[in-house]
């Protein structure tokens, strides 16, 4: 079964500049273990994905 892709848009990046860009929206890749740490998988800028808090984002919801 193909899940749906689910988008966040950054709200805080301190500690990440580099990494995060404000105000642009991000792929979350679905971990269950970050989920539990109150971060998310996010693919950033270089292109992979890493863990950053759940708090650097806004969800998005899909129609």
């Amino acid at each position: 079964m193909k899940r749906e892709a689910q988008f966040v848009i950054c709200i805080g990046n301190r500690s990440y500049p580099a990494s995060l860009k404000l105000r642009k929206t991000y792929e979350v890749i679905p971990d269950k273990a970050a989920t539990r740490l109150h971060q998310l998988r996010i693919i950033d800028e270089s292109g992979e994905d890493y863990l950053y808090p759940k708090d650097y984002f806004a969800a998005l919801q899909q129609k």
